[in-house]
């Protein structure tokens, strides 16, 4: 699935991590931060059983593309299941979305990453970060806060992302929540992500 590798690539360059190193089922990052050492994102779950009984340890988390079933039914005890979360793609520019008073908007950043922080008066109330890797642009951290939702500052944000990054294609993983913004916006479902992780101090 060459649109995981895509996502991953600019994940890592995103998060400045490390780049990612392949693996036969995937790819491995290791993210060296408490309670997410080291990130494995399996393309099947075909490969989830072997994967929960060697690298069990705390810290490590499990992102795999298929079926919610399919990937629970490899997992030991000691993984925690997260939500299910949406692998996305695009084609093309984002549509254009226009900033409602009273809000303003910031670009900052030079490329490979660049930020948006969308704010009212001087408070912040969205933000989202893009980087571009193998020619993909990789949307993350897409936040708006609580109070200043349902005003399409979301579209704001990813429009500002991919006019920054100025990649026509597209990868971000969603959460249930944001899948139907991306949707509407044009974006496409690619897989299913199961996340599961040890917890520090399980063992």
């Amino acid at each position: 699935m060459e649109i995981l590798g895509a996502w991953v690539r600019g994940w890592a360059v995103s998060r400045a991590t490390p780049p990612p190193v392949e693996e036969p089922d995937g790819h491995r990052v290791d993210v060296g931060l408490p309670g997410h050492r080291v990130r494995y994102l399996l393309r099947s779950p075909a490969t989830v059983a072997s994967r929960a009984r060697t690298v069990v340890s705390p810290g490590t988390w499990l992102k795999t593309c298929g079926p919610r079933a399919a990937v629970l039914a490899g997992l030991t005890p000691e993984w925690t299941a997260g939500e299910t979360e949406y692998l996305m793609s695009f084609d093309g520019p984002v549509p254009p979305a226009a900033v409602p008073p009273p809000y303003s908007v910031a670009v900052t950043g030079d490329g490979p990453v660049w930020n948006v922080t969308v704010t009212a008066g001087g408070a912040p109330a969205a933000h989202g970060w893009v980087a571009v890797a193998s020619g993909v642009a990789v949307y993350d951290r897409i936040i708006t806060e609580p109070e200043h939702r349902r005003r399409g500052l979301g579209r704001v944000v990813m429009h500002r992302l991919s006019a920054a990054a100025g990649a026509r294609s597209g990868a971000l993983l969603a959460s249930a929540a944001g899948r139907g913004l991306y949707g509407s916006l044009g974006w496409r479902v690619v897989s299913e992500v199961v996340p599961a992780h040890v917890p520090e101090g399980a063992r």
